[in-house]
């Protein structure tokens, strides 16, 4: 597929603009990479896509010839009137100015299927993906343009597990796709890019009775994470630490171990001890 290129260096110049720190714009501009992400998404002709961070639409025009209709939410009031001039040949994009963190997911795509598409600043990686898998409906996938280390992270096995990762791995399966380097955006940001998709599952791992309970305890056991489950968890939890052995001791887990080495199945089995305590 070949679409004419944006100079989105000269549409910000235009319209007197520049890429915002603050909100962590980096655009997606290289045509191999965009194609990469679209490919990522497997977008079927009947789907809709949710796309999140469009900025000035390099990624928007891709997703619009490839689906159904495009919602596409940018949080950035400057960017909304070039963004709609761009993408206006396409009659089956919709922009919508807004926080998709405050926003409720099914509402903008008033169905129940739908895949994300989204190029996301750093610092708002974990909430985001937290929002949208806790969505009242959430959607079937998510492809992610997110940092090198933030990708790894996700996909990390039990021996490097972290908060993040059991926090999306609960919800679906992560796999990394295709390396973007730092040079493929504008301006380049300081570290090269990850396209993650996370294939949902039906349900969560987790039971939904478990779930703060899941929550509670994984927060818990990375709250301090030099420190053993026995000490990490009675003091994230409240807990005297005898009973917090016991408790581990009954679900079968090692007291000594720490909260990076234990396997989602691990944390399931250790909730149903531990939901009567909390």
């Amino acid at each position: 597929m070949n679409l004419p290129k944006l100079d989105v260096p000269g549409l910000l110049r235009q319209h007197g603009l520049h890429p915002e720190k603050s909100l962590g714009q980096n655009f997606l501009l290289d045509e191999s990479a965009l194609q990469q992400v679209v490919n990522a998404a497997e977008i079927s002709p009947e789907e809709i896509v949710l796309e999140i961070g469009p900025g000035l639409g390099s990624l928007t025009r891709y997703l619009a010839v490839n689906a159904r209709s495009v919602v596409a939410v940018e949080l950035d009031h400057n960017l909304i009137s070039p963004l709609i001039q761009i993408v206006s040949q396409y009659p089956n994009v919709q922009v919508v100015e807004g926080d998709i963190l405050a926003l409720d997911p099914v509402q903008l795509v008033s169905q129940q299927e739908y895949v994300v598409v989204a190029n996301i600043p750093y610092y708002i990686t974990s909430a985001l993906i937290r929002h949208l898998l806790e969505a009242r409906i959430p959607p079937k996938r998510l492809v992610l343009t997110v940092q090198q280390e933030v990708a790894r992270r996700i996909c990390a096995l039990p021996g490097e597990m972290s908060l993040l990762a059991l926090s999306v791995q609960i919800y679906g399966l992560p796999e990394i796709i295709a390396h973007i380097p730092a040079s493929a955006f504008y301006p380049p940001p300081k570290v090269d890019s990850i396209v993650l998709r996370i294939d949902l599952f039906p349900s969560p791992l987790i039971p939904t009775a478990q779930l703060d309970v899941f929550f509670q305890l994984i927060k818990a056991g990375f709250s301090q994470k030099r420190k053993t489950l026995r000490n990490a968890l009675s003091g994230g939890l409240r807990l005297p630490p005898s009973r917090v052995e016991v408790l581990l001791i009954e679900a079968s887990i090692d007291p000594m171990r720490r909260a990076e080495t234990l396997a989602i199945g691990e944390w399931r089995h250790l909730a149903t001890h531990f939901i009567d305590q909390l």
